[in-house]
């Protein structure tokens, strides 16, 4: 908690402050400028759409990315976990094993081949590639996870749903998706931080500065040689609010999902 702690307490000290060689935990000239200067003052001109806030324009797009993202993943994660938990058929045993796989990879190695797909694909700079890539990224855990629950799922009840009428597809919609409410909770956070937080890929190809991602974005505060610290740690704490907002919602179904 110690490094939580000192973020915030930077995010209310001057740059001289944070400069100085007197150190101290708690900021001596308390100031809501940071934040101010974050939330109102990065304004830019940008060609075709005139003046923009570019913190708010980051978060937006964030946003944007994220949410899409969490959606895209869990509909296809609990889909896709769902068929290999109650269907059997050749090769699934293999479809397991290549989701656990290329969890062993580091994403750097995605970089190169992603970039030039997305080059031919005219998806560079654009959300859709972004998009793309994270979905990529999160849905082989989420595979996992889900399947896990819907294997602690009997059987049976989706068999009485049927014999009352109910659809296959009825019954994997009305019967077992419900139960697996923590364990959605659980995807839909995991996909939701992976998008929020991701770094290098958003960097890769993501060349517009209207187009940025907070992570990305805050990265303008560092210098070559020197850095806006106290800009640096105010961006910091409010990119951390979403995620926080998100956990404090949904953390009973989190703490039951992941026990």
């Amino acid at each position: 908690t110690f490094p939580v702690f000192w973020v915030i307490s930077t995010s209310f000290k001057t740059q001289n402050e944070i400069e100085s060689s007197n150190v101290t935990l708690l900021p001596q000239n308390f100031t809501w400028g940071n934040y101010d200067h974050i939330l109102f003052g990065m304004t830019k001109e940008i060609r075709g759409m005139g003046e923009v806030n570019l913190f708010w324009r980051w978060a937006g797009n964030s946003l944007t990315v994220a949410g899409i993202t969490t959606i895209i993943g869990v509909l296809l994660a609990a889909s896709c976990a769902y068929a290999l938990s109650r269907f059997k058929f050749r090769g699934r045993r293999g479809i397991l094993i290549a989701f656990l796989i290329t969890q062993m990879f580091p994403g750097a190695i995605l970089i190169i081949p992603l970039y030039n797909m997305f080059k031919e694909w005219s998806l560079l700079d654009s959300f859709q590639g972004l998009i793309i890539a994270y979905s990529t990224i999160a849905l082989p855990f989420s595979v996992w996870m889900l399947k896990g629950f819907f294997d602690a799922i009997p059987y049976d009840l989706e068999e009485a749903a049927i014999v009352d009428g109910c659809t296959p597809i009825g019954a994997y919609w009305r019967i077992a998706l419900p139960l697996t409410l923590p364990g959605l909770a659980v995807v839909s956070f995991y996909n939701f931080m992976t998008a929020w937080n991701e770094f290098m890929f958003a960097l890769t190809f993501m060349t517009g500065e209207a187009n940025k991602t907070l992570p990305v974005g805050l990265r303008s505060f560092i210098f070559q040689y020197n850095a806006d610290w106290h800009y640096l740690a105010a961006g910091s704490v409010l990119v951390t609010i979403p995620v926080m907002i998100g956990f404090f919602y949904a953390q009973k179904y989190l703490v039951s999902g992941l026990t």
